[in-house]
């Protein structure tokens, strides 16, 4: 097939022995492996045949080269795995800190905070509407004392933290950034990512406090705040993760993730950012589901769709601004609590669905967490889950090994097509923010969830263990957080308080009033405030009195 009958015109043959292939190393591929290198001198099979970086010919460009549907990265996993996260947090920043420690002790490159939802939410663990559910599904953060507990005895220039974290996204940057000073470390060395995409919030799943208006100025905020002092932190993830979780189908959750990716690329474009100066450092955030060539699929069509986005519709010049790079969390909603050993299985064929992907990091879930939060073994299986994928299956050895696969190509076109005629509808309907303000957003999930959950009871779709092939259990072992750490993080919440410099604090938070009111950059007086130990609740609710709380539209 030449290059001018393909759909974009950008494709190149790259069977291991074409000229094109050839080609492709010498031009891309082999620059790369002179200066990265690669991880093994040989990648060959048990039997000694050696593989070759590439496999077959594609429509969707070489690795490394636009559109990127191979992959973003010329050398992929040959040259570096992905970066094997496991989601922590629960009951207090001390005994979440111990499970960072034993996760990085056991061989995880990257640490993924999960927080309670108060502190997602904006409110300290003192507040009467937050105390029922201090600690329960993540770890609360009150001030940066808790951050200074959360990351003891962690150099911050030594990891790569990922906080899932969106409405209260700039106060838990501020304190990150804010413990860096403390330990000495530049910010422009400090590597993560925070969530902060708060509409799918509005879309999804909730966890929001200001109207969508100030929220996105707050996302933007803390966009312009990392271009200038924090250049190596990924500022958006922007997620389809929750999307899926909460019942859409693949192609929705492409669609409506990138629609909001449009809205936030606009956002920072009209707050006077240069699309090439913020871009490079948007990250996305997928799910991995039980489909395994659909997810494959799904994760090459989003590199494609993105990389045209951003280089025919905004008008990116730099191609660092035309990869999509994004985190894989495997399926939390398919998860089980009968049979849940069943769910490593699923686990593990989730995780190759992202390896095959050509995923930049992934998180595996725990077998349990349909019951409670891991176990210490269950959080280990999952982590060795990904090491045998990356050190014993020969996944990682060839860079998108199922493309040129006529399924997999005709999939990945057709999810590609679907997912841009829905855009074109969000679009039509005045964006994502309009169309999350309508409810069609939240009406189009859930209407995909209804017909999901529908197939399941009539039996048209097996869950095993849960429909089909059932058995009598014995209860299983559960993971029981100590609610005693409760009231130690609300003493240490009250020493914080008794010996800050009150008057250093009530001048930090009336300077965030001030850039509030006047609209210059809310981060940079954050940051001050968290770092004279003002809390979380104080900062918000300052913003809330400033801003007003946001209601749902009903959404029927």
């Amino acid at each position: 097939m030449s290059d001018e009958t393909r759909p974009d015109g950008s494709g190149t043959p790259t069977s291991a022995g074409s000229a094109d292939a050839a080609a492709w190393r010498e031009r891309t591929y082999a620059p790369a492996v002179e200066r990265f290198g690669e991880r093994r001198a040989s990648f060959a099979t048990s039997s000694g045949i050696e593989r070759a970086p590439l496999y077959g010919d594609s429509p969707g460009g070489a690795p490394g080269e636009y559109p990127f549907t191979r992959g973003v990265q010329p050398t992929m996993y040959r040259g570096r795995l992905w970066t094997m996260r496991q989601y922590a947090g629960f009951t207090s920043a001390r005994e979440t800190n111990k499970r960072f420690h034993l996760l990085l002790e056991r061989g995880q490159t990257g640490l993924s905070t999960a927080f309670d939802l108060p502190t997602q939410i904006g409110y300290d663990s003192d507040d009467p509407l937050a105390r029922p559910e201090v600690g329960r599904v993540g770890v609360p953060i009150n001030s940066l004392y808790d951050i200074e507990l959360l990351f003891d005895g962690i150099r911050l220039d030594q990891v790569s933290t990922s906080m899932t974290i969106n409405a209260t996204a700039c106060f838990l940057l501020a304190g990150y950034v804010a413990l860096a000073r403390r330990q000495g470390v530049d910010s422009q060395a400090l590597r993560g990512t925070v969530q902060n995409d708060i509409l799918k919030e509005y879309a999804a799943r909730g966890n929001y406090r200001f109207p969508v208006g100030p929220s996105v100025r707050l996302t933007t905020d803390l966009m312009a705040f990392c271009a200038a002092e924090v250049p190596s932190w990924n500022t958006i993830s922007i997620s389809g993760y929750h999307i899926r979780e909460a019942g859409s189908t693949a192609v929705q959750e492409l669609a409506f993730t990138f629609s909001n990716a449009k809205s936030y690329v606009r956002a920072a474009i009209e707050a006077g950012l240069a699309v090439d100066d913020f871009a490079p450092r948007l990250s996305f955030f997928f799910n991995a589901h039980n489909d395994l060539f659909e997810e494959v699929a799904k994760f090459r069509a989003a590199r494609r769709i993105w990389a045209r986005m951003m280089r025919e519709e905004f008008g990116a010049k730099s191609p660092k601004s035309w990869m999509l790079r994004f985190h894989t969390q495997t399926a939390g909603s398919m998860l089980t609590s009968q049979q849940p050993e069943n769910n490593a299985v699923r686990v593990t064929v989730q995780a190759l669905a992202a390896v095959l992907g050509g995923t930049q990091s992934l998180h595996t879930n725990g077998r349990d967490e349909a019951l409670s939060l891991p176990t210490e073994a269950s959080a280990q299986l999952a982590l060795r889950t990904q090491q045998i994928l990356a050190q014993e299956s020969g996944v990682a050895d060839v860079i998108d090994p199922l493309g040129g696969a006529p399924y997999i190509e005709e999939l990945t076109d057709e999810v590609e097509r679907r997912a841009l005629d829905l855009i074109a509808e969000v679009d039509a309907r005045g964006g994502s923010v309009a169309a999350i303000e309508a409810g069609f957003v939240q009406r189009e999930i859930h209407r995909s969830a209804m017909q999901w959950q529908r197939e399941v009871e009539r039996g048209e779709r097996t869950i095993v263990g849960v429909n089909d092939y059932r058995v009598e259990e014995q209860p299983p072992e559960i993971f029981r957080p100590d609610d005693s750490a409760r009231e130690e993080v609300l003493r240490d919440l009250e020493k914080v308080r008794a010996d800050r410099d009150e008057a250093a604090v009530r001048a930090g938070l009336d300077a965030i009033d001030v850039a509030a009111r006047e609209g210059t950059n809310l981060m940079y007086p954050i940051l001050e405030a968290v770092d004279r130990y003002a809390t979380l609740g104080e900062v918000c609710g300052l913003l809330e009195a400033r801003f007003g709380k946001y209601r749902a539209p009903e959404v029927l």
